[in-house]
């Protein structure tokens, strides 16, 4: 029987964090970790639709969604700090095994708490999500030339628009033939948050973070050739942002890997939800024993 989501904040490092919860907390658990622009509102939907058999829970980020957006002076707006945030999260939850799915940013969140404790991992789900340098083509050229000189301004007046209203409703509309499966409200209910005094900084401050992310992919690639976790990837095909190629990449380094593609683009939950929630479901039912 499907659950009602409980939308809850937790104090985490002196940080008020949003999360949505559902399910029984006694059956397998799922870590939703969303990407940008986005919040734990991307994974509504399929929260609901797991919610029979499976505990779920889904943060957002300090600064995204509902979660607490601290001074950029009082907070780091880094990926580890964000790895750090979710995992503390877990240990509050006494959640300590899990299965991970990871979205855009949420990959090398993901991936650092994943590749820092093994063996509370027991599945790891990717959509459009990177860990490969071949996933970064180019829709990369701007934040790369931002990251060899953060005072370069014509990178930094690219990488504004992509939070403006029109680089939003692009992200969740590109690649997707037939946009009229995406609700306008999510890129509505993005722009709120990104509209907060200093989160256009914040967000700078992440394109820049995001090397340090690269740096760690032979560390993270490492881990998965070590371990050898179960994967399924879930994968926008059309994604202009992380491309296909990125997922195709993870074929070098793990064996245990199931892998659909989608004929759309970034957020593929939004037009084929119902399809990769079946595909979840049968997945994690095989590799984690869930019951109905």
């Amino acid at each position: 029987m499907k659950t009602q989501t409980q939308h809850n904040f937790i104090k985490i490092n002196g940080v008020n964090i949003f999360y949505r919860e559902a399910g029984d907390k006694s059956k397998p658990t799922l870590v939703l970790l969303h990407g940008y622009p986005t919040s734990s509102h991307m994974y509504r939907n399929l929260i609901s639709d797991l919610s029979d058999s499976y505990h779920l829970i889904a943060p957002d980020y300090p600064g995204y969604g509902r979660s607490e957006q601290p001074a950029i002076a009082d907070f780091a707006y880094t990926f580890e700090n964000f790895a750090t945030i979710v995992k503390t999260l877990l240990q509050e939850l006494n959640i300590n095994k899990y299965s991970l799915y990871v979205m855009d940013y949420g990959a090398p969140v993901g991936w650092r708490i994943a590749s820092a404790a093994p063996e509370k991992i027991e599945t790891l789900i990717v959509q459009n999500g990177c860990a490969y340098d071949e996933g970064l083509e180019e829709f990369w050229d701007p934040i790369k030339a931002y990251w060899a000189d953060r005072n370069n301004k014509t990178a930094e007046d690219t990488l504004r628009t992509f939070h403006n209203a029109d680089g939003l409703k692009w992200q969740y509309t590109n690649g997707v033939p037939d946009t009229g499966l995406i609700s306008p409200d999510n890129w509505e209910i993005d722009l709120r948050h990104l509209e907060r005094p200093e989160n256009a900084q914040i967000q700078l401050d992440l394109f820049y973070d995001y090397r340090t992310n690269v740096d760690l992919y032979p560390q993270w690639q490492e881990y998965f050739r070590k371990y050898n976790p179960e994967m399924l990837i879930v994968y926008g095909k059309n994604d202009y942002i992380f491309p296909a190629s990125g997922a195709e990449a993870y074929k070098k380094d793990l064996k245990n890997l199931e892998y659909h593609l989608f004929d759309t683009g970034h957020f593929a939950l939004e037009s084929h939800g119902n399809e990769i929630a079946g595909i979840i479901r049968n997945f994690l039912d095989k590799k984690t024993g869930a019951k109905n």
